[in-house]
């Protein structure tokens, strides 16, 4: 940070990953003490309350995320990332998950700080990503020596074109659990405070997800988010099956209070379904041939108008593994499944294998486009640093 009169400027790249878009900070460049830098980056981002007016968050969960990079902590790595999830409505950020979306982002903005010295026709650099403690790799395309910008890749949710970045997660599965089936089952029975009961499954790739049939819930998969985050009893539905199971693999304290998407992010939820033709976000069709599954994506308490990175990677790894919801699903044969989203459609690839009374995934991946938007300062007042 730089003394700029009774305010401290920081330098900031704000860039689009994927679906996401968020500040891309130097951790050299902010406090060293944890609670004074998030108290800096929450007042960067305009957070807690009122759409983040204050600050140069976008008022979404897709639009309030954080990647913090630094030197490489760990040998074979090119870059350190760390991602935050800002909150919009209180004074916390979250970085027990991880973001792909932004990952993609990490890797596009290694290549142009020199972090990596780029090699024809595709650099692939070497994230460390802190939150899960394992290495991804991202692809990134190079024609004469530069970084090429330009290409026909597109993905669902962003408009217009771009060179594919290939975001590789490697042996992802048990990242925060340590198993990829935490509870040992494809298929599990969550019985809620009512008497319900719900089959899901349970898998730990990239992030922790509860996958829980559309059916099940009076939905048919192809819901929309206007029709989600408008039925408060079908969210609430969701949230205690996600409370649930999180305490069933011990991510949640049974005898933890207040329990929000905010304060627990962790498991995740989404609702999935087989493939039927439905309508996108923006009115246009996806015929049922298109994909293999649809998915329906809850972040922070409300529908992803796509379908979350790490979540793909999770649920293209839980269709390839035998007695899963997803799997019993999944129309695909073959390593790659075509996702069906609110927004369209996305690729992922993933290939597992049986190790002992668990599975092993040794990669998953998907192709991201990723943009630099803007460069420059965001100011704090110095009273902030005083903060705790």
């Amino acid at each position: 940070m730089y003394t700029y009169g009774q305010i401290y400027r920081v330098p900031s790249t704000l860039m689009r990953g994927g679906t996401s878009k968020g500040l891309v900070l130097r951790t050299g460049d902010l406090p060293s003490d944890p609670s004074i830098r998030d108290q800096v980056i929450l007042k960067i981002y305009g957070s807690p309350g009122n759409n983040q007016i204050d600050g140069v968050g976008g008022g979404t969960p897709l639009t309030s995320k954080l990647a913090l990079v630094g030197p490489p902590t760990h040998p074979e790595a090119h870059i350190n990332y760390t991602f935050g999830q800002v909150s919009l409505d209180k004074q916390v950020i979250d970085y027990r998950v991880t973001c792909g979306n932004m990952a993609s982002a990490v890797g596009l903005y290694a290549a142009e700080e020199g972090y990596v010295t780029l090699q024809e026709p595709v650099t692939c650099v070497r994230i460390f990503n802190t939150n899960t403690n394992k290495i991804i790799e991202v692809e990134i395309p190079v024609k004469n020596g530069q970084i090429e910008y330009d290409g026909d890749f597109s993905i669902a949710g962003v408009s217009g074109t771009g060179s594919r970045i290939m975001v590789n997660f490697l042996d992802s599965g048990g990242t925060f659990t340590g198993s990829t089936l935490p509870t040992g089952n494809p298929l599990d029975t969550i019985v809620l405070d009512d008497g319900r009961e719900f089959p899901v499954t349970i898998i730990d790739v990239a992030n922790v997800l509860v996958f829980v049939q559309a059916e099940d819930l009076g939905l048919t998969g192809t819901e929309l988010s206007a029709q989600i985050n408008g039925n408060a009893e079908v969210l609430a539905t969701l949230e205690q099956i996600r409370v649930k199971a999180g305490v069933r693999i011990g991510l949640i304290k049974s005898d933890d209070r207040d329990v929000t998407p905010s304060t627990h992010a962790l498991p995740k939820i989404a609702f999935v379904s087989a493939s039927k033709e439905y309508q996108t976000e923006n009115g246009e069709t996806v015929s049922a041939d298109k994909a293999n599954i649809l998915g329906r994506y809850i972040s922070m308490g409300t529908l992803h108008r796509a379908f979350a990175v790490s979540g793909s990677i999770a649920l293209g790894a839980a269709c390839k593994i035998p007695g899963t919801l997803p799997n019993r699903l999944s129309t695909s044969q073959h390593e790659g499944l075509w996702i069906g989203h609110p927004s369209g459609t996305l690729y992922v690839e993933a290939q597992v294998e049986q190790n002992g009374g668990d599975w092993r995934v040794i990669r998953a991946a998907l192709g991201r486009t990723a943009r630099r938007l803007m460069d420059g300062y965001t100011y704090v007042p110095t009273s902030v640093l005083a903060q705790r």
